[in-house]
């Protein structure tokens, strides 16, 4: 028993240091967006603003990077991130059931491939993606931003939803081949359905993978009116202590928000498919 108790201990007090350790940056940025004393970077620790102030938060809310209006970014950022979403999704969700069903040559290299392509990050692709969209000469545009981020999210989307796939019983899809119907029509009204929780989950991810990417924005984008809210925070923290970081606090915090609403509203789904998704609850 007192072993028992003691491994109790333990545990407790290492989940307490991983919940500091975590919530620790959090904190440091809720003192940050409310701090209206500060006029560059912090220069003293303190668990508390210096001065409480709503003002950081408002001119964050006017215009956060250069003369480019908040209204401005927030809407880049939307577009971007959910029209490579939805890219991804699409595309990955037709790759995803052709290496779930069928067999043909190069399947294995083919999944392989996918695999080493999540796994890399996505900065070593960077050269050869700068020398292809500018030769496409949409290299500083929003579709070839949405074409990169679609293209770094469909490994995730593909191996996620092909799991999702398989795990579909195929006397299911025989059935529906007896009753008639045609591979295309069984794919839309029998698999499809039962794979879409695993679907909606490749979404998500694919969508904070987007909207938090600014690494590779900064290499393509070179005009301010198309940057990103990721990209905007990046630029305040490279101005080093010309701008308050109350400011960059305050970014921080709100472009946070849509990614912990969709946490909180997709959260069962989340955690039950992450494991790239069993479809069986």
């Amino acid at each position: 028993m007192p072993k028992n108790r003691t491994s109790q201990i333990l545990t407790h007090a290492g989940l307490i240091l991983i919940g500091m350790y975590v919530m620790f940056p959090i904190w440091g940025i809720l003192r940050l967006a409310f701090d209206g004393s500060l006029r560059g970077a912090p220069t003293e620790f303190r668990f508390l603003p210096k001065q409480f102030s709503l003002e950081p938060l408002l001119q964050v809310l006017d215009k956060p990077y250069q003369s480019v209006d908040f209204l401005t970014l927030f809407r880049n950022s939307l577009f971007v991130s959910t029209m490579a979403t939805v890219a991804a999704v699409v595309l990955g969700t037709s790759m995803a059931y052709a290496f779930a069903r069928f067999r043909f040559p190069g399947r294995q290299t083919g999944l392989f491939v996918l695999l080493l392509t999540a796994i890399l990050p996505p900065i070593a692709f960077a050269t050869p993606l700068y020398i292809l969209l500018t030769l496409l000469k949409i290299r500083t545009t929003h579709l070839g931003l949405i074409i990169v981020y679609a293209a770094f999210a469909m490994p995730f989307c593909i191996w996620n939803m092909r799991a999702a796939f398989q795990s579909i019983p195929k006397e299911l899809e025989e059935a529906a081949y007896l009753d008639g119907a045609s591979q295309f029509r069984t794919f839309l009204q029998v698999s499809l359905p039962l794979a879409l929780p695993s679907i909606a989950v490749a979404g998500i991810i694919a969508f904070l993978t987007a909207y938090s990417e600014f690494t590779i924005g900064w290499l393509f984008l070179d005009q301010s009116n198309r940057i990103t809210l990721a990209m905007a925070i990046y630029s305040i923290v490279q101005t080093g202590s010309a701008q308050p970081y109350s400011q960059l606090g305050s970014l921080a915090l709100i472009v946070s928000i849509p990614a912990i609403a969709i946490f909180v509203l997709f959260q069962n789904t989340l955690l039950e498919r992450m494991l790239f998704g069993s479809i069986n609850d």
